[in-house]
């Protein structure tokens, strides 16, 4: 009895060493991690790079999710959300930022946040600056026109948004994707949701910024999946474009373009093809 609880003690010892490594090398513990900021709310630590899932993921010393700012290219400042960041399980050289600027004579920089909206992006660009750019594009979708900062703390309290790396693979495997689906905890109980009232007062804040800059600003609205199967853009989408025709903005609609439900991972995010066929959409603009 002894000798088979010694082996069976060894055994599982050997599995769990070899699960954690595997787990490691294959992007467990290797999270890109989040800091609070009382200006724009949260953002990715600086200078930070690796690979998770697969896919790698690099983060500049202004956490941009590009390389520095370069001193031979012009810049374009690509600015957004999750679609536009893409993610961890999007490759670093497939997202539409990272194609156009190695595909242009311009360098996109990839300004964005997960459930960012327009005000974060202007507190981000007052306490940055706008680096020298010759453009700035938004990459919005119909739900920024309410998405207002609230300042709700996340970092830290939500998995997607963690500021430290679990201790060990094991545990993160268990309690970030293990439990949750267990216990029937959906991935919206951990994403953040804003319920603003007031139209997003970044849309105004961008305007301003780019006048007072004298810097050129267009917005790409992107479809969500039901907005796509509709052919159509709901209220708040329609609000936006609203906002943009009455202030002299050029908007440019992701229906226009060939986009397909292949090209979606989800209800809203692009899949590696569904970057690319927004890099097509702004590549007119990147010039």
């Amino acid at each position: 009895m002894t000798k088979n609880l010694k082996k069976l003690f060894w055994i599982s010892l050997v599995l769990f060493i070899v699960g954690e490594i595997s787990l490691r090398l294959y992007g467990f513990c290797n999270a890109p991690l989040y800091f609070s900021s009382k200006e724009f709310e949260y953002n990715t630590l600086p200078n930070q790079e690796g690979k998770r899932f697969g896919k790698n993921y690099k983060f500049n010393e202004f956490s941009q999710r590009s390389n520095s700012p370069s001193k031979k290219k012009k810049r374009i400042l690509g600015l957004g959300d999750s679609v536009i960041n893409g993610g961890v399980i999007t490759e670093q050289d497939s997202l539409a930022t990272s194609i156009l600027s190695k595909n242009t004579p311009f360098q996109v920089l990839n300004i964005s946040a997960g459930s960012w909206g327009p005000d974060n992006i202007a507190a981000y660009l007052n306490h940055y600056g706008t680096f020298k750019a010759q453009k700035m594009i938004l990459v919005c979708s119909s739900h920024d026109s309410h998405d207002n900062m609230d300042f709700v703390p996340v970092v830290g309290k939500m998995s997607s948004y963690p500021s430290e790396q679990y201790s060990l693979a094991w545990i993160e495997l268990i309690d970030r994707y293990l439990l949750p689906r267990i216990f029937g905890e959906s991935e919206a109980n951990q994403t953040i949701i804003k319920a603003g009232i007031e139209f997003n007062s970044g849309f105004d804040s961008l305007l301003k910024l780019s006048k007072s800059k004298k810097i050129p600003f267009v917005i790409y609205l992107h479809p969500d999946s039901e907005e796509l199967k509709q052919k159509k853009y709901n209220e708040q989408g329609i609000e936006i474009m609203n906002w943009a025709n009455e202030n002299n903005v050029k908007i440019i609609k992701g229906l226009d373009y060939p986009f397909s439900s292949e090209n979606y991972r989800d209800n809203i995010h692009l899949n590696e093809s569904g970057q690319r066929i927004l890099a097509a959409a702004l590549k007119p603009e990147v010039n």
